[in-house]
């Protein structure tokens, strides 16, 4: 019986290894099915946010989701997610994708696989004008940001005596911004711009000149999956020769725009930065 046993247990063993072997790859996935699930932002303008006519997520994000799933030949489909929910929506295979101005840490970088760097930023403050010169204006104070995103850690490290709110999403932190409840809003500048742009009153506030990191974002997917790695990091490389990635940046973040950014040097290459 012991033996019998002991067979068994080998064979499940065995067999289970083998299914880990023949994971399918996400790439493949979505070749079957015929659409491209992508987990974004529906709440950070400029890189996803709900347009009020068409009611369609739109954004530098969305239009980067686009190209890929259009180079795969399949349909695409928006999921909005909030910070905190994109990778354990990943994981659990609701999405194929995320790209929602998700920043590469080392820490996440065991969890998912991430592409090579499609936007560069650093984390700012957005304050009410005049209010804020340096980082110690800041310390022992109350400052709001999203929940499970690096804005967190980079804050409490910087300003090891405030107290961090972290809110569902950033048009709630803005909001207690203007009500007072928090003295400044931190994320990365490019988000900053965002929510400037739509404010009414855009006048009474403005994003302070001290930086504390820098963001470099990437598209992340589930780690089984090489092919679909290798697909999105070659997509990404011919977007910025063939002049789709610098055409995009240019929609969003042009100087008419409501959040104007300059592009710069930056320049997608075959590394994190």
């Amino acid at each position: 019986m012991k033996k019998i046993l002991a067979f068994a247990l080998t064979v499940a063993f065995v067999a289970g290894l083998a299914g880990i072997a023949l994971a399918e790859d996400t790439y493949d996935i979505v070749k079957k099915r015929g659409t491209l699930i992508v987990g974004t932002k529906d709440a950070s303008p400029g890189f996803g946010y709900i347009d009020p006519k068409t009611r369609q997520i739109v954004g530098y994000d969305c239009d980067f989701a686009a190209y890929l799933a259009k180079k795969m030949g399949v349909k695409l489909e928006l999921k909005g997610v909030t910070s905190a929910a994109r990778i354990p929506q990943l994981q659990a295979g609701n999405i194929d994708l995320v790209i929602a101005t998700l920043t590469w840490t080392a820490e996440r970088a065991k969890q998912v696989d991430f592409s090579y760097t499609y936007f560069l930023t650093g984390q700012k403050f957005l304050v009410k004008k005049g209010t804020v010169k340096s980082l110690a204006d800041l310390d022992g104070k109350k400052i709001g940001t999203a929940k499970g995103t690096t804005s967190e850690q980079n804050a409490s490290k910087a300003l090891p005596k405030a107290t961090i709110l972290s809110f569902d999403d950033y048009p709630q932190a803005f909001l207690a911004l203007q009500q007072g409840k928090v003295v400044a809003v931190t994320t990365d500048e490019s988000i900053l711009a965002g929510i400037l742009g739509k404010a009414p009153n855009k006048e009474q506030f403005e994003i302070a000149d001290i930086r504390i990191s820098d963001e470099p974002y990437g598209i992340a997917m589930r780690k089984d999956s090489p092919k679909m790695l290798k697909f999105v990091n070659d997509t990404l490389l011919e977007m910025e020769k063939n002049g789709e990635a610098k055409k995009i940046w240019d929609k969003w973040f042009n100087p008419k725009s409501d959040q104007p950014m300059e592009r710069g040097k930056f320049k997608i290459t075959a590394d994190r930065k």
